[in-house]
């Protein structure tokens, strides 16, 4: 592995300039401190925007700039001022933003928004390329940047691309509102690994590929273009030794005594958020005034701390959320305060390290319930300062973190009857109680802590590299087909199996062609017209499809996987008696599941009924092929016949009828000097185990198979025959 190129909106320097010269500030997060936490021999270099508009910067200073960021293993992306309102501002925040945390009433869809964003993800590919190599790893961070993974791999297809969203992924009913939805899930998927921090983001996010994209999935793996990518969740942590020592720092002391002074013995609920919608501060603030008003008795007994760290304020819905939370804030200590009694601190900016941890410790209650939330960190940070076991964490399940901290106070965001109730609990819950819950989620974040989630998401990137790279071992390259053709040359007696569907036309996972077209029928004929070639197309559809598209050549036909065999010159016959009792039973229940999901049919056949839901809408169709799957197992337990999973179908077939029976016969006939199999579906796994270790099997499409080669598209198969019939 090469180096780790980090691509990410903003550096972790932030760079001002003032009187001419430049001043560089430190702005370490949780990726900054993740990413330290990697192995020293991984070379890291980290590109982003360094927080200063290109305008401001003459030619000369940027390459001054460029210098300085290089000794910090940095580079950076110029971008204008026009790009940060349209790109960042516009396209960012006021569209991915808002429709990612379920608020499409603030969405806005504007097409120079998208217009920048794009010219934008070009723009860092373009960085990333100056200075990538081949064998470097890129970890692309974000939705400023969902194209750009696609873009980095047409440029470098061999780079290793990982992607890691820290935002939600929303469901499949709100994405699609999106206008550019395609363009942005093409754009991630170009990446090998995709990250969210939930389970459920990895759910929702499948679902969008699955119904917009129209690709499948198994596993957290999607065949993109027959490239495996992976999608799994990785939980960011915090440094946890970090939070947890903080307690002894002197400072730290300090500042929690001098909380202690001011509050006296009054219980402390903190609140702490940076200033977003998104967050639910005005919720929670309203549900503090609910508690206060249905239960007096702690009026001067409990105080709320609420710390909005400032954010976005040159946007006018950030502007508004200020001055309602601060009218609100006024009104809540106006009714319920006393002289001597504040109800509600409220603070707006952002606390050093030492002030906000020592607010953690001298809490009583941590109050962290947004309405949408990716993780939230400041939970666990919360938690991890407990280092006496006291303290009670109320949180949202709106957020990524709650899936982790299943000990705190689980509360609907939205339901302030719910937070009234939670604050109640939490302020009267025994220390045991609190010490217990507090232990249990301590030691869950000591395990997965920041380094943990970073150190997992490279070891992940390498491992699907591995797998991608393990399955280009068995494709068919150059010298192996050059081999092939010297066999194939070298052999009097060539049996040639080819499917037909996938393989001879039409694509893997979209419907074949209505019949074969000109190439593929001259590529037969010259084939066949080799008289040391017995070709047979061996395929699933009924005999008489085959009759009408290939019975003109002197070629063997094998229908319905193996039901039908029509030799050269002669008529067709069956491999067993047709009986038809079976489908009496059958027939009905597929039909029923047919009329109850619409786009799907049944398809009748000598030997097996098929049930086609490739059209049908896939979240629907999903559920019905496990019932009717579940159905038909239990009704054919006692007949015999077996039930069948291919792509985009339910099949129920008599038992011995398949493609690998079907090729036995045929090669128990002859002493065969070449043997070839092609093929792209479940159905052809039958024929290649049947297959001799010294035969040619190939699948078309890069999933696990029996096969000896993989190659990649139907194209790859015509360019072999055409290779062979020369």
């Amino acid at each position: 592995m090469g180096r780790l190129i980090v691509a990410a909106n903003r550096l972790p320097i932030s760079v001002g300039k003032r009187e001419g010269r430049f001043h560089f500030r430190q702005s370490p997060g949780g990726l900054a401190v993740g990413l330290a936490s990697l192995p020293e021999t991984l070379e890291r270099l980290w590109l982003g925007w360094p927080g200063i508009s290109s305008e401001r910067l003459k030619p000369d200073e940027k390459e001054h700039l460029r210098a300085e960021l290089k000794q910090q293993h940095s580079a950076p992306v110029f971008l204008s001022q026009r790009q940060i309102d349209q790109y960042y501002l516009g396209f960012c925040n006021k569209t991915i933003w808002p429709l990612f945390h379920y608020f499409p009433v603030r969405t806005v869809f504007e097409q120079r928004f998208w217009k920048s964003y794009q010219q934008v993800n070009h723009l860092f590919c373009e960085e990333v390329l100056k200075i990538a190599q081949p064998s470097d790893s890129v970890w692309i961070h974000d939705f400023q940047l969902m194209l750009l993974p696609r873009l980095l791999r047409e440029k470098m297809p061999e780079l290793s691309i990982g992607y890691f969203h820290h935002i939600p992924w929303p469901s499949f009913e709100l994405f699609r509102l999106l206008p550019s939805r395609e363009e942005v899930l093409e754009g991630l998927l170009g990446a090998d690994l995709i990250g969210f921090h939930s389970y459920d983001y990895v759910r929702h996010f499948l679902s969008s590929v699955s119904r917009i994209a129209g690709l499948e999935h198994m596993l957290g793996q999607v065949n993109v273009h027959n490239r495996i990518a992976k999608v799994d969740a990785f939980p960011m942590g915090i440094d946890y030794e970090r939070y947890a020592g903080a307690i002894g720092n002197a400072e730290v002391k300090k500042e929690v005594d001098r909380i202690y002074k001011i509050v006296g013995k009054r219980q402390i609920i903190v609140s702490v958020d940076r200033l977003d919608y998104t967050k639910g501060i005005v919720e929670r603030l309203e549900a503090f005034d609910w508690f206060l008003s249905t239960h007096p008795e702690y009026k001067e007994k409990v105080t709320l701390i609420i710390v909005a760290v400032p954010s976005r304020s040159g946007i006018e819905d950030y502007k508004q959320l200020r001055s309602h939370l601060e009218e609100l804030v006024g009104r809540v200590n106006g009714e319920h305060g006393t002289i001597g009694y504040m109800p509600v601190w409220y603070l707006y900016r952002l606390l050093p390290f030492a002030k906000l941890t020592a607010l953690y410790n001298a809490a009583d209650v941590a109050l962290i319930t947004p309405l949408r939330d990716g993780m939230n960190l400041i939970a666990k940070e919360f938690v991890a300062t407990k280092t006496d076991g006291r303290g009670v964490l109320i949180l949202s399940e709106m957020t990524g973190a709650a899936s982790e901290l299943g000990e705190s106070l689980i509360v609907n965001a939205n339901d302030k009857a719910a937070i009234v109730e939670a604050i109640r609990e939490a302020l009267e819950m025994p220390v045991g109680e609190q010490r217990e819950r507090n232990r249990s989620m301590q030691e869950r974040l000591q395990r997965y802590a920041i380094e943990r989630w970073s150190t997992d998401f490279v070891h992940a990137l390498s491992e699907i590299k591995a797998k991608q790279e393990d399955v280009s071992v068995h494709k068919l390259s150059a010298s192996a087909q050059d081999t092939l053709k010297q066999t194939y040359e070298a052999g009097d007696k060539r049996l040639l199996l080819l499917d037909y569907d996938g393989t001879l036309v039409g694509f893997k996972g979209r419907p074949a062609q209505a019949g074969p077209d000109a190439e593929i029928k001259a590529i037969l004929e010259a084939l066949a017209d080799d008289a040391r070639n017995t070709l047979t197309v061996i395929s699933g559809r009924d005999k008489d499809t085959l009759d009408n598209w290939l019975g003109t050549l002197d070629i063997q036909l094998i229908a319905e996987h193996g039901g039908w065999i029509r030799q050269r010159g002669g008529d067709w016959r069956s491999f067993q008696p047709i009986s038809q009792e079976w489908k009496a039973t059958i027939r009905p229940i597929l039909d029923l599941y047919s009329d109850r999901t619409p786009g799907s049919h049944v398809e009748e056949k000598d030997f097996s009924l098929v049930w086609h839901y490739r059209r049908a809408e896939p979240a629907l169709a999903d559920v019905r092929t496990h019932e009717l799957r579940d159905a038909l197992v239990n009704m054919t337990g006692n007949m015999d016949v077996g039930v069948f999973e291919g792509s985009k179908i339910l099949e129920v077939r008599k038992h011995g009828i398949n493609k690998g029976r079907a090729a036995e016969y045929l090669m128990e006939r002859e002493n065969w000097d070449f043997l070839l199999a092609i093929g792209d579906d479940y159905t052809d796994e039958e024929m290649f185990a049947a297959m001799p270790e010294t035969a040619y099997s190939i699948k078309v499409g890069s999933s696990i198979s029996k096969a000896r080669f993989n190659v990649d598209t139907v194209q790859n198969v015509r360019n072999l025959l055409k290779k062979l019939a020369e």
